[in-house]
């Protein structure tokens, strides 16, 4: 098996191979996955996986499937109405955390997230360019030019980490608190010493939410999180529980998922010179590229559960009643029958912003899109601005890739660059 994934042909690959790939994260599977999703599409689209959290769960990989699993009522986002899976999963202490627009269906959803996105508007994330643009400069100045450097902890992390916090309103001294609570949170194993951790920092973190709203209540500072404190509509304004969970899904979601968007960027401008150069010819090139990396090699590998509240035929497999379901945002984006030569990265493939699905679809498509769109043009556009001649410190296959027993994310372990190779 190791020599299929040493090429992008998935003819190498039999379905049965492909799902125990798929199932058990191995290695390899973590440093080339397109050949698995290749396989999955042809021969088993909707495809029963065992995964290490021990639940069942259907993986779906063809673009149109997905499309349409993404927006179908039946797939249920609201996971206390699979709560024996959410608990083998997860465990009881993640309860306080995931009350919240990502984990519900409507009214609920439709009712938080138009509380959400009444504050968190266009408008307000617009705002923040300058300050983005502020805190881009501050790191690459912190960043030696001479040797090597992995930009990930240098670069990749912080920015979005001190925007989504300058968003929220998190203090500067409490900020890497925060983060490390909230790196412990998205878990990378599901063993009884990785769930003890887990429950530590989710009560960590529950109880700092709680201390910073109540902070805001004495004190408002025009962040996003005090407004939202003060934020109603006509059915009322957001609970306690609800602020708490809001808040921790925003800086969740708001940080990890840019940050390894922001390193797959810059890995695959690096490796693609010929597109790199295309890629910055103007700003209407740039974010014209961005949405196709965002295709190509989208930070979100797959969705987050849903769960089957009925038995759902997808082509001839029935999902039955109560499984879990994931939508391979990976696979679904490399989709031939969506996108011509879809393993090619081509920053001016036309109408791409519009058929990619790096930001979901439907009810639940991403509320930060803006902002991760945002810190994504300023990013890149500062990094290659300031070092046009940056190289990769190795090669292409010397990079690392995450190694995570079921991935949400998809992204590199480390970035070592030259910043300036003269």
């Amino acid at each position: 098996m190791t020599q299929a994934f040493a090429s992008e042909e998935s003819e190498e690959l039999s379905a049965q191979e492909a799902a125990a790939a798929a199932s058990a994260c191995s290695r390899e599977f973590r440093a080339n996955p397109h050949p698995v999703y290749a396989t999955l599409r042809e021969t088993a689209p909707v495809c029963p996986l065992s995964p290490p959290h021990g639940v069942e769960t259907y993986l779906i990989t063809r673009y149109d499937d997905a499309r349409a699993a993404l927006a179908d009522p039946r797939l249920s986002k609201d996971m206390y109405g699979a709560i024996d899976a959410y608990h083998r999963i997860f465990g009881d202490s993640s309860i306080a955390l995931d009350d919240n627009m990502l984990f519900s269906d409507p009214p609920k959803h439709t009712r938080l997230r138009r509380i959400v996105g009444n504050v968190f508007t266009p408008k307000r994330v617009e705002s923040l360019r300058p300050r983005v643009q502020q805190i881009t400069d501050d790191l690459l100045d912190r960043c030696s030019a001479s040797g090597s450097v992995d930009l990930l902890p240098e670069f990749c992390f912080p920015l979005p980490l001190h925007v989504i916090c300058e968003l929220l309103g998190v203090p500067e001294n409490e900020r890497r608190q925060a983060q490390e609570w909230s790196a412990t949170v998205a878990r990378t194993g599901f063993g009884p010493e990785a769930r003890k951790k887990l429950e530590l920092a989710e009560g960590n973190l529950r109880d700092y939410l709680v201390d910073l709203i109540a902070r805001k209540r004495q004190e408002p500072d025009g962040a996003l999180l005090s407004a939202l404190v003060t934020a109603q509509d006509e059915d009322g304004a957001l609970t306690d529980h609800e602020l708490v969970s809001t808040a921790w899904v925003l800086l969740f979601a708001g940080h990890k998922s840019t940050a390894y968007q922001i390193g797959n960027a810059v890995y695959h401008l690096l490796v693609h010179e010929d597109q790199r150069r295309l890629a910055f010819r103007d700003a209407g090139a740039t974010a014209a590229a961005i949405e196709e990396i965002f295709r190509f090699e989208s930070s979100v590998e797959n969705s987050t559960f849903r769960h089957a509240k009925e038995d759902v035929v997808i082509r001839d497999t029935i999902i039955p009643k109560g499984a879990l379901v994931q939508i391979s945002i990976t696979g679904a984006n490399r989709d031939p029958e969506a996108f011509e030569d879809p393993d090619r990265l081509d920053v001016e493939r036309p109408n791409v912003q519009a058929a990619h699905l790096a930001f979901g679809l439907g009810p639940h498509y991403c509320i930060g899109a803006p902002l991760a769109r945002l810190e994504m043009q300023i990013a890149l556009t500062s990094l290659f601005g300031r070092y046009p001649r940056m190289t990769l410190a190795g090669g292409p296959e010397d990079a690392r890739w995450l190694t995570v027993p079921f991935p949400a994310f998809r992204g590199l372990a480390e970035l070592p660059v030259t910043l300036d190779p003269s």
